[in-house]
């Protein structure tokens, strides 16, 4: 294996569990401050208990995703260090803001974690909120960074030279906004259906019914919020790309051939070598109305670009027919459940909670798609139109040892956090209704 297949089999590797301890960590908080809230509004003891449960899954995840974190910010001078050694000055500052929000998030952990009984109570109910603040500011700062990578700005680039750096324009480049916006709705979606999976499946085994039914409701209602408000985030991030990385939307909907007027693609199985799609269902108009808001829009084609910027059409088309499906999905169900809410007949009951459950993974799945297609939609590109990314990576042989260690490391860590999770449902549903 050769040094850039395995520098990049490793970032995307430990990328895709990342993300995961991150994004639980950005929303779970959120859960914990409403319980929190409820048992200081009610006194009822299922939210105190709800409460402690869920605190004791914000440690663990912050934990794991400092740790999972750490490792990648070690990757990222191990394995593309012509990468760091320009965009180091350039993208600094939300990687700095972003270790200042760690740090306050941890400070506030621990305040909450240990302050039953010492802090008054509406402070230390507050040290929550700060760490569900600070969770959420820490993934917006990363996100810039990458945003940097897919917009770069705030320099001027001359001769191979970065001149006349401006850090402040680089963090609050043009993908930004629209990139952090649609990874926290995500973040959310994710998080809250995967939450309120869980718990409906206790439901479903009833399982300590009263306690898992009131973890659900604050799970699914910031879930299905986040999945019906996803769509927007979409479009917008699609008229963006059009825009700026206009081979990146050709790629997302395997789009080969320049026209006005041009079709959206539901499903089909791309193929490479004839440069076409099969056996998919197109949408007449409908990607020059998305991409530009006008039907009769011209969208240019991947033929109409060099072949050594293309990237993977499969993947990138595949990923992001997987992230708008599963999306639709969770959107539909999202509203279905806010209906349940009135037509109490809908809701519980066996398929009720069926579904649910089996919607627990829907969300990560559609994540990682969605990173999936931001990164390989990139490519050849670490830094769009300015790096390649074999030209970043390192020239030190024996990259594939590194990939296998980290590949030890956080298979490790999910097994740890399967089983420490595992542990905290089981403790749940020992304790009487």
């Amino acid at each position: 294996m050769e040094n850039l297949d395995a520098a990049r089999l490793q970032m995307a590797f430990t990328l895709i569990f990342h993300i995961i301890f991150a994004c639980i960590g950005m929303v779970m908080p959120f859960f914990m401050i409403i319980s929190h809230y409820k048992w200081l509004k009610t006194k009822d003891k299922t939210y105190l208990t709800l409460t402690k449960a869920w605190q004791k899954g914000v440690a663990i995840f912050f934990v794991t995703g400092a740790v999972s974190g750490t490792a990648l910010s070690f990757e990222l001078g191990l394995l593309w260090p012509e990468f760091m050694k320009y965009a180091g000055p350039i993208i600094g500052m939300p990687f700095s803001l972003e270790g200042a929000a760690f740090f306050i998030e941890a400070i506030a952990l621990g305040f909450y974690l240990y302050g039953w009984d010492k802090l008054p109570e509406r402070f230390h109910w507050f040290t929550g909120v700060i760490i569900g603040v600070s969770g959420v500011a820490s993934g917006i700062l990363v996100v810039a960074a990458n945003g940097w990578m897919n917009a770069p700005s705030g320099f001027d680039y001359i001769n191979g030279e970065f001149l006349n750096i401006d850090p402040i324009k680089a963090m609050l480049n043009p993908a930004w906004f629209t990139q952090a916006l649609h990874m926290t709705l995500a973040a959310f979606t994710a998080t809250g259906f995967a939450v309120a999976g869980i718990h409906a499946y206790q439901i479903y085994k009833k399982r300590n019914i009263s306690l898992h039914t009131k973890a659900f409701k604050i799970a699914i209602t910031f879930g299905a919020i986040a999945a019906i408000l996803q769509p927007i985030s979409g479009d917008i991030s699609a008229k963006d790309i059009a825009k700026r990385q206009p081979v990146k939307l050709a790629a997302m909907e395997a789009h080969y051939h320049t026209q006005k007027g041009a079709p959206l693609y539901i499903g089909g199985i791309v193929n490479a070598e004839k440069k076409e799609v099969d056996y998919k269902i197109a949408i007449p108009n409908a990607l020059s109305f998305l991409a530009f808001g006008d039907f009769d829009a011209e969208v240019k084609g991947l033929n109409d670009f060099p072949e050594d910027e293309l990237p993977n059409v499969p993947i990138v088309h595949y990923a992001f027919q997987t992230m708008v499906g599963i999306g639709t999905l969770l959107l539909l169900v999202g509203i279905f459940y806010f209906i349940s809410l009135k037509r109490k007949k809908w809701f519980g009951g066996t398929r009720f909670w069926l579904l649910f459950s089996f919607l627990a993974p829907m969300g990560f799945i559609a994540l990682e798609a969605g990173w999936i297609v931001t990164e390989v939609g990139r490519q050849p590109w670490i830094i769009h139109k300015i790096m390649r990314t074999k030209d970043a990576v390192t020239p030190i042989p024996g990259i594939v040892f590194s990939f296998y260690m980290y590949l030890v490391v956080y298979l490790t860590l999910a097994v740890a956090v399967t089983w420490l999770m595992k542990r905290q449902i089981n403790v749940l549903n020992q304790i009487s209704e």
